[in-house]
């Protein structure tokens, strides 16, 4: 995987009409909350009424490979998670289909945790979200490597992306180092007016991972979104013999919507 260096300019978006600013905490929701009740929501799953075990359900679907999906009680909440397990470099996703957002923008917000990160090798790429369409370029809007030349070695959130023109690229910031053993709520937009990309964690803009058209952490030619139908939710390494070898990612309260839906 190659190391790619940008400066990410981001433009102040504000919060639409209705986002809560109250759970900066990232702690998931009580007991009770209706996680999937809010309006313009286009996709929303909370696992409360998934059985535990094997995940399946006719609203999404599941996309793995030397990697698991199961419906599991967290012990710190007891509410019900998706727990997402590969081994090596594989993949294990949570795939919504058919999926189409007013004007090709849309935002996304779930809360996860992730038991660790990988120390070996160098640059080692990990997605977390991936959206997919028609057009060249696959999106990965939460992602990260692990860094050898910072510090001794640290695992960075980035945004990126492949497949396409602007090629194979993670743009990685010191500012955001991936936290692991916590849960954190994380929110995500896509603009298809300028192809801009904002992330929030825990209610906090994050302005260093922020790309855009011109912007961005790949070949100097402009980044374009696909018209997206495809939004995948899980775990992918894609170096072989990691370390650790085997990922733990827990995942709840996923949700797409045409307006910000807040922590």
């Amino acid at each position: 995987m190659r190391k790619w260096l940008s400066v990410a300019c981001a433009a102040m978006l504000l919060p639409l009409a209705g986002v809560s600013a109250a759970s900066a905490s990232g702690e998931r929701a009580a007991h009770g909350a209706k996680t999937c009740a809010g309006a313009g929501l286009l996709f929303c799953e909370d696992f409360q009424g998934q059985p535990e075990g094997g995940a399946s359900s006719l609203k999404w679907g599941v996309d793995t490979k030397h990697g698991m999906l199961t419906v599991e009680r967290d012990g710190r909440h007891g509410q019900k998670v998706l727990h997402v397990r590969t081994e090596g470099n594989g993949r294990a996703f949570l795939k919504v289909d058919d999926f189409a957002a007013p004007g090709n923008s849309f935002y996304g917000r779930v809360r996860l945790k992730v038991k660790a990160f990988p120390t070996a090798p160098d640059w080692a790429h990990y997605t977390l979200i991936e959206t997919t369409g028609a057009g060249p370029e696959v999106i990965r809007p939460l992602g990260g490597q692990y860094v050898p030349e910072v510090g001794d070695g640290v695992a960075l959130w980035g945004v990126g992306a492949d497949g396409g023109p602007t090629g194979d690229w993670t743009n990685w910031r010191e500012s955001a180092p991936s936290r692991a053993g916590v849960w954190q709520c994380v929110e995500w937009r896509m603009d298809a007016t300028d192809n801009r990309i904002t992330v929030w964690f825990d209610g906090v803009r994050k302005p260093d991972l922020t790309v855009s058209t011109r912007e961005h952490g790949g070949n100097q030619v402009d980044f374009v979104f696909p018209r997206f139908d495809t939004v995948k939710l899980g775990w992918q390494l894609y170096q072989g013999n990691p370390t650790p070898g085997s990922y733990d990612v827990w995942m709840d309260d996923i949700a797409l919507s045409a307006q910000r839906v807040g922590c």
